[in-house]
């Protein structure tokens, strides 16, 4: 039997541009990878999402945005 090794993920978060769409792979905890196929629309959110978290984690406050 072969040993058993622990997974880790499977390498780095990727993001990669495939006809067009956009796919994003992540890696999890426990091994696998999460795919998740996108739009360029809903790249932006979830870029604009996630610059926004992080921004708050350290404590930069982000513009206000009116008008949408």
């Amino acid at each position: 039997m072969a040993a058993m090794k622990p997974r880790t993920g499977d390498g780095p978060l990727e993001v990669v541009k495939e006809g067009r769409g956009i796919i994003m792979r992540v890696p999890l905890e426990g091994g696998g990878r999460l795919v998740v196929e996108l739009t360029p629309g809903e790249a932006g959110e979830l870029g604009g999402a996630l610059t926004s978290v992080v921004e708050a984690a350290r404590g930069v406050v982000p513009p206000v945005v009116s008008g949408s």
